[in-house]
């Protein structure tokens, strides 16, 4: 116990010296060994002087001292008794399970000697016999031993003469490798007796072989036999010492050939799908079994591999060529039919009875390192794969728009509601689809690929990013930002198909506020968590999948497609406002006497956007924006009472006065805001588009000249729309400045701006009301 060198305190070291010496084998040796290191008062050294300990212990102790001393001395004698009983009875059971097994040895080895010795003399019996028996058969056994030989000499000759016979039967059997073998045995015994006493038998072998030779060559180069029959023909020629390689380079030719039939085939594709989905298909139809056919095939092929590298030791680079091509062939009609609208189960069945083809015959040539290769010739087939199903994503998203705003506005199937439901669905399921389509990928074994984990992790972020910003061109084409002017003005001119197309721009509008605020974030919910990691990609390019750019842009293209969409309405407009301002002559304009039918004709576009907005957009949560409500004053000062006074004057000289006191009120009152930020709710795009409308309807009236008649007629026509179009708006005290704006436009283009009076005006304006209530009494 090499541990002296440890601390340890007097009760431990004393306990160890009592264990040290009750398991000692030789006590006497513990005992009388000298302890060079011990003290003088060491009490449990070997060399321990107890007339000297109590020396020493007398003179540097006092009496307390010693009685302490006593008291602790008791104390360890009590305590080693103590340790000590409980070491003799924890081994006491030891001690009897001894003593047992010793006396069960003892009684087991009586009579084992008696035994033994009663063995020992019957097995010198037998041995003695054993040696009279040889003794007496020794010359019968030299006897039947020549016997044996000269049966087996006579079976050789006998086999030599019915060799050519043998030779025979296998011919008409085509058994060529039984021929190549029976021919094969007899060669050493017509190498040394051939020429004298089976020479007659020599000469009728070989002519067997030599037709035997043009038949396996036949076979070799025959075009309706297997790759693996075509091999053993080669094996067998080789065997019958045939220089067969002069053959070589037709063979490999052969065998490149056959390259075309072990081609992956849509109908091995299609019987594989068919196996995977209902493996009870194939008891009913035995048409589906070509995959089966094809790993046969292959097979073929890999035992030709194998038979030409014997053969043709030196035919490596060119096997590796071949095997090389049909890996590459494979893959690329896997690459073509992944680009085909298919779910990654078919690509994964494709890709099994691939990988197992290159397993096949990367055991046949490792040297080809066909699984490295293959994983290059993977990455394009699976990269393919992910562009073709965003591809297809994006095609159904665009389907989905086109689907019901095709429509012509009528039709009982047009619904705009309809084509933003489809499309989001559209959007947000087919992204969820194609996810669950790609992790299904990720979650397949097959060692192809695994490898290529981290890459189709990066292809499918960089598939989604790519895929939005394809949606927001594919937006922007459908929404005809992109096209001139030219194009723009004949799309906008006189077709039913124009409110369909500007329905489309809303529908595209809200989609993207969708696609921003809905579909982008939960998509990334879902790449974070099964499409993370990744790493494949460079670092310098930066991250794969950037949601908050997507957001931006779709932010963006929201609000310049509903942008977009009030200016195509508002143009709708401005060609009928031209149509009606530059078709009459307002100078000899006649006297009004009913509201002009291009009032009618603004109303109905008017409902148009509205029944548009009604559907896609929600209602606004602001409160309208009455007049009472404006910043500004209560009413314009070209509409106030007073204003309308001065206008009745019949004297012209007051009411071009009256023109310039409406100038000078201007400049000392708060301007009230005209053009606000457009909100996605229908009162917002209604009066965005109405105060377009309003403006350019002031411009149209600031490019003609009037005389009073042709104001009176703008006057009423102004004051008939004002009732309605404040309905639809959200903020009335902008649209009554704007349509004041009109009336002083007239006003300041008229010759002599004479208003009609109000009750004309109202009289006039009752009328139409009337008129149009009987046209359409469900519109009240």
């Amino acid at each position: 116990m090499g541990v002296d060198d440890v601390p340890m305190d007097d009760k431990a070291k004393r306990m160890r010296d009592l264990l040290s010496s009750f398991y000692a084998p030789d006590p006497s040796v513990s005992a009388n060994a000298p302890s060079k290191s011990a003290p003088l008062d060491a009490i449990n050294s070997s060399s321990f002087d107890a007339d000297q300990y109590m020396n020493l212990l007398v003179q540097k102790s006092s009496l307390e001292g010693l009685l302490q001393k006593h008291v602790d001395m008791a104390a360890e004698i009590k305590n080693l008794d103590t340790d000590l009983q409980m070491l003799v009875y924890e081994n006491y059971n030891k001690f009897i399970s001894a003593t047992d097994t010793i006396k069960r040895m003892n009684g087991n080895i009586v009579g084992m000697e008696t035994n033994m010795e009663q063995l020992l003399e019957k097995i010198k019996s037998v041995q003695s016999r054993s040696d009279r028996v040889n003794s007496s058969l020794f010359e019968k056994r030299e006897h039947i031993e020549k016997l044996h030989s000269t049966r087996n000499l006579l079976r050789k000759v006998q086999f030599i003469y019915d060799l050519p016979a043998r030779l025979g039967k296998c011919i008409k059997s085509e058994a060529y490798a039984d021929a190549v073998r029976f021919y094969t045995g007899a060669m050493p015994i017509f190498k040394v007796y051939g020429d004298s006493s089976f020479q007659d038998c020599k000469r009728a072998s070989e002519e067997a072989v030599a037709i035997i030779i043009k038949n396996l060559q036949g076979k070799l180069f025959s075009d309706s036999e297997s790759i693996q029959a075509r091999a053993e023909a080669a094996v067998l020629l080789k065997k019958l010492d045939f220089p067969v390689d002069s053959l070589k380079v037709k063979l490999l030719e052969k065998l490149e050939q056959s390259l075309g039939d072990l081609q992956l085939k849509d109908e091995d594709i299609s019987s594989c799908l068919s196996k995977s989905n209902d493996p009870s298909k194939l008891e009913k139809n035995p048409e589906l079994v070509s995959a089966t056919a094809h790993e046969a095939s292959v097979q073929e092929f890999v035992e030709a591999v194998r038979a030409y590298r014997v053969i043709f030791p030196d035919s490596e680079k060119q096997l590796i060529k071949l095997a090389k091509d049909l890996v590459t062939m494979n893959f690329e009609t896997a690459a073509r039919y992944g680009k085909k609208r298919i779910h990654s189960a078919d690509l994964l069945c494709v890709l099994r009875i691939m990988w197992g083809d290159v397993l096949l015959m990367d055991e046949a040539l490792p040297e080809a390192v066909l699984s490295e290769f293959s994983l290059q010739a993977a990455q394009i087939t699976v990269k393919h794969y992910v562009a073709s199903r965003f591809s297809h994503l994006l095609q159904d998203i665009s389907a989905s728009l086109n689907k019901n705003v095709g429509q012509k506005e009528g039709v009982e199937e047009y619904s705009l509601q309809a084509a933003l439901e489809g499309s989001k669905k559209a959007v947000l399921q087919g992204s969820m689809d194609v996810l669950l389509d790609f992790r299904q990928l990720l979650d397949e074994d097959l060692g192809l690929l695994v490898k290529l984990k981290d890459l189709i992790i990066d292809w499918v972020q960089e598939g989604f990013q790519d895929f939005f910003r394809a949606l927001d061109d594919q937006f922007l084409l459908l929404s005809g930002r992109n096209n001139s002017s030219g194009q723009v003005h004949g799309l906008m001119e006189g077709t039913q198909g124009d409110k369909v197309r500007a329905g489309l721009v809303l529908v595209l509008a809200q989609l993207s506020v969708f696609i921003e605020q809905t579909a982008i974030p939960r998509i990334t919910e879902e790449i974070a968590t099964a499409f993370s990691g990744g790493g494949a990609r460079a670092y310098e390019n930066g991250p794969a999948f950037v949601p908050g750019e997507l957001c931006r842009i779709f932010g963006s293209a929201g609000e310049k497609l509903l942008h977009h969409y009030i200016n195509m309405r508002n143009h709708r407009i401005s060609v009928l406002l031209r149509k009606r301002f530059t078709t009459p002559n307002w100078v000899k304009h006649k006297e009004p006497r009913e509201v002009h039918m291009f009032v009618d004709l603004f109303l109905q576009e008017l409902g148009a956007i509205e029944s548009e907005v009604k559907q896609i957009l929600p209602p606004g949560s602001i409160r309208r924006h009455h007049r009472t409500d404006s910043n500004g004053s209560t009413t314009s000062s070209r509409s106030n009472p007073l204003r309308e006074d001065k206008l009745s004057r019949t004297n012209t000289q007051r009411a071009r006065s009256q023109l310039l006191e409406t100038h000078l009120a201007k400049l000392f009152k708060q301007k009230v805001e005209i053009f606000t930020k457009v909100e996605y709710t229908q009162e917002s795009v209604i009066t965005a588009t109405v105060k377009l409308s309003l403006k350019s309807l002031q411009e149209f009236v600031r490019l003609q000249t009037f005389n009073r008649s042709g104001f009176q007629q703008i006057q009423l026509d102004i004051q008939y729309l004002r009732t309605p179009v404040r309905n639809a708006v959200e903020d009335e005290a902008a649209i009554d400045f704007l349509l004041d704006e009109v009336i002083v436009a007239a006003s300041e283009r008229c010759l002599d701006p004479i208003p009609l009076e109000p009750p004309i005006l109202d009289k006039l304006i009752q009328a139409k009301l009337a008129k149009t209530t009987e046209k359409n009494p469900v519109s009240l």
